[in-house]
């Protein structure tokens, strides 16, 4: 004896066709946690940058030779800020994301990238402003070498012409280099904010329909 379906019968599939779709935002920008993700990574620079700057301007006020280690002290002050730049990025991230709903891979690590850019951009107008950004370091050593030129009796502006071909080198390859280390420490930045979004990531929700 066989059973044939009625026409117009709805039919349940077995539990293996039940299919499952991924809710995600229709707008994948969320500038509310971006915003917030980058005043935590700002706040969290400054504080490290100022610790480290802090520790350094000690050891040169308790040396018996304050002149002789300062550049030493610069340049340990340097590769550790630029340590908590990346350090802030990666939180400043992981707080975005999480501050989100779940999410795509994809869409978090845009969400990441945009953090980073919204960063470099608040901090160049910091910069500009006279505040020390996440980015500021760079322009920071750029001046201490300036100063340092200054004060070996070297006069750089405005009478430019004044320079002689190796002073003109020197500052040419003290540009260069905080220019090519600005541009290595932003491409790093980058790949911590993108770390720290993929971290940051939650469970993503699913919902159960019948087909």
């Amino acid at each position: 004896m066989s059973y044939v379906n009625r026409v117009g019968e709805e039919i349940s599939p077995p539990e293996s066709l039940i299919t499952s779709r991924v809710t995600e935002y229709r707008d994948r920008v969320r500038w509310g946690p971006i915003i917030s993700g980058v005043l935590v990574a700002l706040a969290t620079q400054l504080i490290l940058s100022s610790l480290f700057s802090a520790f350094g301007a000690e050891r040169i006020a308790q040396s018996l030779a304050p002149r002789t280690i300062t550049p030493n002290i610069i340049s340990n002050v340097g590769i550790w800020s630029t340590i908590a730049l990346l350090l802030s990025l990666f939180l400043g991230a992981w707080i975005t994301i999480r501050a989100c709903g779940p999410m795509h891979r994809d869409t978090a690590v845009l969400n990441g990238a945009i953090l980073w850019a919204t960063t470099l951009a608040v901090s160049s107008f910091l910069l500009a402003n006279g505040v020390l950004g996440a980015f500021g370091l760079a322009a920071y050593n750029a001046t201490e070498v300036i100063n340092q030129l200054q004060q070996q009796g070297t006069v750089i502006a405005p009478n430019i012409p004044a320079l002689t071909a190796e002073q003109t080198r020197d500052i040419a390859a003290a540009t260069s280099r905080t220019l090519w280390w600005f541009v290595f420490g932003s491409l790093l930045g980058l790949l911590a904010s993108i770390m720290g979004a993929i971290a940051g990531m939650r469970t993503t929700r699913t919902n159960n329909y019948n087909s």
